[in-house]
């Protein structure tokens, strides 16, 4: 399959991938193309931004979670009714797991066979650029790199310095030269970069990077570059992805299940959790699910569902709002006490605990986990995840292992695990306490590792199945926890 696409790539964090990203994005989309958003790694916040810059959900494409298949049939689905796709990285080219680089940005961009935009921090050097270039062409000859991208240049003189090093050393071409931008519109805070539904002045931003591609940035050039990757083909003829419009998650999907009325989970979605891969939900939807977004910030009272999904966010920046929800905690304890399914990922996890300590106070949360959180100045799990269900759940298998990833700053302090139960066992990563995660209260499994759907394929239809027989046991009057009348 032909499908033109570019791989985003840096040295290093935070040398500007994700600006460059929105920009071509962005500035193509104003141009009249439609542009496929992709994001390499576990990422939520980077991600919501390309969703936001192409008007489309941006994909995320890992090599730890998912198979080399699935990530290609993944991208073909998502690209085919594409003009151009747009990839971003993460971390620096060769960054991965080990010293082998393995699941690096540089094994994907060899996977799609993407040629590589490499983004380069041009602070306080000049000459040396090339060679840290050339490094990267001589490491692995296999990566694509097409072209070079010059960020943070100090003026003209600067940037004919580099130019110049660059043609004559590497052989590849300089398609952009951003001088250093005002680092405001695009503010970070423990987690990355403030997302979309926080910012204030969103479109005024992104229109910022539009203006800054459309001045700064070789657009027809990289195009081009983009035309030249070479075919892609897909590993089976029926790969196909629902696409999910950024708000309103139930419009224009199929189920495959017929059901009458649907089963309907309930899902958080608002500014304090906002962590939801959009594959996620379409395998929630395929599996006969009518997805309901509620907040509970704003809802008086819990609406009836049959399951709940509660995503990660920042549960900590609108603590006060959560806490003073008072009807909204009280319905939805009062519905897990009846058996209502709950699986939670991170933030979704902490709001259901007793309390969260943040910056000081203390703010009272759901009260349905007998835990109490805390949000610490460091995080306290970071990186991929990999678990082993050992206890009986809801949701997974004995013995079924998944792999994941996490962020989070919260915890919870050590005396308060006595007599609580855990699905999992951290096998890479840190969940609760560096040896468990997921834990389990009654029909409720709260983890701090994020799933993907296409990584762990048995998690909507267990979710869904969960949902179906909570509300078979409320018909019957049945408790679904205790398997009790």
């Amino acid at each position: 399959m032909n499908a033109p696409r570019v791989l985003v790539a840096g040295l290093r964090g935070g040398s500007g991938k994700t600006i460059i990203s929105l920009g071509l994005t962005g500035a193509w989309r104003k141009g009249g193309r439609v542009v496929a958003p992709f994001k390499k790694g576990p990422d939520y916040i980077d991600a919501a931004w390309l969703t936001a810059a192409a008007a489309r959900p941006c994909r995320n494409l890992d090599l730890f979670m998912h198979s080399p298949d699935t990530i290609i049939d993944s991208f073909l689905a998502s690209s085919g009714s594409a003009d151009i796709s747009v990839i971003e990285g993460n971390r620096g080219l060769f960054d991965g797991m080990d010293v082998a680089g393995s699941c690096s940005t540089a094994e994907l961009a060899k996977l799609l066979k993407a040629p590589v935009i490499l983004v380069v921090d041009c602070s306080k050097v000049t000459r040396t650029v090339a060679a840290m270039i050339l490094g990267c062409q001589r490491l692995d000859p296999e990566v694509s790199l097409a072209g070079v991208i010059l960020n943070r240049i100090a003026g003209p003189r600067h940037r004919r310095v580099l130019e110049e090093s660059i043609t004559a050393v590497c052989g590849i071409p300089v398609v952009g030269a951003v001088p250093r931008l005002p680092e405001e519109s695009f503010p970070e805070r423990h987690l990355g970069l403030v997302p979309p539904p926080e910012h204030q002045g969103e479109e005024i931003s992104l229109d910022n990077t539009v203006a800054m591609a459309e001045e700064h940035l070789d657009l027809e050039a990289i195009r081009s570059l983009a035309d030249q990757a070479p075919p892609l083909e897909g590993t089976t003829t029926t790969t196909t992805t629902v696409q999910v419009a950024p708000v309103g998650v139930n419009e224009g999907v199929e189920s495959r299940a017929d059901m009458t009325p649907p089963i309907r989970i309930g899902v958080f979605r608002d500014a304090a959790f906002q962590f939801y891969y959009p594959e996620n939900l379409e395998a929630l939807q395929r599996e006969g699910a009518e997805l309901v977004e509620l907040s509970p910030i704003t809802e008086k009272a819990l609406p009836e569902v049959d399951a709940l999904y509660l995503g990660g966010g920042f549960p900590e920046t609108l603590a006060p709002a959560l806490a003073g929800n008072d009807s909204f905690k009280e319905s939805l304890r009062k519905q897990v006490e009846a058996g209502l399914p709950v699986y939670a990922e991170c933030g979704g996890a902490v709001y259901l605990g007793r309390t969260l300590s943040y910056e000081g106070n203390e703010y009272p949360m759901a009260g349905i986990l007998p835990v109490d959180f805390t949000f610490s100045t460091r995080p306290r799990g970071h990186g991929y995840v990999e678990l082993e269900t050992v206890s009986e759940n809801l949701f997974f298998a004995m013995g079924e292992t998944l792999r994941g990833h996490e962020f989070h700053y919260t915890g919870v302090e050590q005396e308060s695990y006595n007599g609580l139960s855990f699905a999992f066992r951290v096998l890479r990563g840190h969940g609760f306490d560096g040896e468990r995660d997921g834990l389990c209260h009654r029909n409720v499994l709260a983890a701090y590792t994020h799933l993907h759907a296409l990584g762990t394929p048995t998690w909507a239809p267990a979710l869904v199945r969960a949902a179906r027989g909570h509300r078979s046991a409320d018909r019957t009057g049945v408790d679904s926890d205790t398997g009790k009348g």
